[in-house]
């Protein structure tokens, strides 16, 4: 019988903490509500997909470079990029039980992606009257006006409290790009088009955050602005889109739960001349991974502007300066995090009728690529599983584990999602016969299939098969 929707998120956050991926923020303090803490597991899990990232879109191409800008920027970067004035959402409150909420998801959950997208307060409140639209805990319908709730975290810098003082948590890494767009052209020998990639923290006050770790008030982001000549980003807008696209499949992903919805033009920001969200079938629903916009000049123009800096691109060759257009696919790691363990995550029958929890993840994000397995609590093969282990550690994330039945230390990695299992038996040791001497038994998660190979060909076996 399938699961009901809910039941399969909260089997997965059960999951997630009893295997050590991710575990509630606080909780020995009653927790702190909407943040988490990654696991040993979930750590190396993250880790992998922003290295695949990394490596995808900036070190294996020649125009692409990396920057890590701070967290902390100037105030007058979000003022002349419109985060100061309009960062905003339109928050609504029950007049009966007083649930707090933003009125353009109430609408999106009943009407679809991008309803509320470009709507004003008085059109999104006439929406809200239209639509009958009920308050998620008691179903009452009586709503206030909407108001604007800016999203920005505030802080003070100094040791004098003070308007003076008053900094933000940034809400993106893209501005820290653009801040730095000349120091990169003038000195790293950039050559339009070029690209600049960024993997870092940050923060927005959400007001309804939830559904485990895919809207959360802390988060990290794997963004890159493409710079390119004005007249050339369409071309580039559609090579985007078809890039992370294919990069999706390539960790593991499958196709039938991703799709890539383009905004109307309704939706779109007024400095975007077009703008795609490659959006995943949650457990909860369609819901956005991955953002594409065509910026146009919009960001470099506001900083020229403000700075009073000069922020054009000189073409030597072509002799021109102009500001260029931008391409940016931004992606939140922890929500394509998310993605991968609601894809990978499957619960089956095994043939002795028990059921079996298991993450099918991509050998290249799989947390742990192979664990080592003595049959028993035996000293001789304890021993022989201990060096193969050491070997094997100095060249993946392997462990070693000889708690429990061989059984239950199987079932132990799939949870965790580990594509191979190698067993130590008597054989390997030529207790069971000089035709075993030496073997190991390979099982592979998936299938559950074996293999069987020579404890010194374990190393070059493993190699093909990553």
């Amino acid at each position: 019988m399938a699961k009901k929707v809910q039941d399969a998120l909260k089997d997965l956050v059960s999951l997630c903490k009893r295997r050590g991926i991710i575990f509630p923020g606080s909780e020995i303090y009653d927790g702190l509500a909407n943040t988490w803490d990654y696991g040993p597991y979930g750590v190396e899990l993250k880790r992998n997909i922003k290295d695949l990232w990394w490596k995808k879109f900036v070190t294996s191409r020649e125009d692409i470079v990396g920057l890590d800008s701070s967290i902390l920027l100037n105030p007058k970067v979000w003022e002349a990029s419109g985060h100061v004035k309009s960062f905003s959402d339109p928050l609504v409150d029950c007049k009966v039980c007083r649930e707090r909420s933003r009125a353009d998801h109430l609408l999106e959950d009943k009407l679809g992606s991008g309803a509320a997208a470009g709507k004003n307060f008085t059109e999104i409140a006439e929406m809200m009257k239209e639509n009958a639209i009920q308050c998620p805990k008691c179903g009452s319908k009586d709503w206030t006006e909407p108001r604007s709730f800016n999203l920005m975290f505030k802080t003070e810098i100094g040791v004098v409290e003070g308007t003076g003082n008053q900094v933000y948590l940034r809400p993106e890494t893209a501005q820290g790009i653009f801040i730095n767009f000349k120091n990169i052209a003038d000195n790293c020998r950039q050559k339009i088009p070029f690209g600049v990639g960024q993997i870092g923290k940050s923060f927005r006050n959400e007001i309804t955050p939830g559904n485990f770790i895919f809207r959360t008030r802390e988060f990290e982001q794997m963004e890159m602005e493409f710079f390119c000549k004005p007249g050339t980003e369409q071309e580039w807008y559609a090579y985007w889109k078809s890039f992370c696209m294919e990069w999706l499949g390539e960790i593991g992903l499958r196709k039938e739960k991703l799709r890539i919805r383009e905004h109307s033009q309704e939706e779109l920001s007024h400095y975007s001349n077009g703008t795609s969200d490659i959006e995943y079938e949650f457990p909860f629903g369609w819901g956005e991974l991955w953002g594409i916009a065509s910026r146009t000049n919009y960001d470099l123009t506001q900083h020229i502007e403000h700075s009073k800096t000069d922020l054009r691109y000189h073409d030597k060759v072509a002799n021109e300066k102009y500001v260029p257009f931008v391409v940016e696919p931004a992606l939140g790691a922890d929500r394509l995090l998310l993605a991968l363990l609601c894809d990978a995550y499957d619960v089956e029958k095994t043939d002795t009728g028990e059921d079996r929890s298991v993450f099918r993840f991509h050998p290249s994000i799989a947390p742990v690529k192979a664990a080592i397995l003595p049959l028993s609590k035996d000293d001789e093969l304890m021993a022989v599983a201990k060096d193969l282990y050491k070997k094997l550690l100095k060249k993946w994330p392997v462990e070693y584990d000889e708690t429990q039945s061989i059984g239950k230390r199987y079932r132990r990695q799939d949870e965790i999602g580990t594509p191979y299992c190698i067993t130590i038996d008597f054989g390997t040791v030529g207790r069971d016969g000089e035709d075993k001497k030496g073997l190991v038994t390979i099982r592979e998660r998936d299938s559950m299939k074996q293999d069987t190979v020579n404890i010194e060909d374990a190393e070059a076996w493993l190699g093909r098969h990553l």
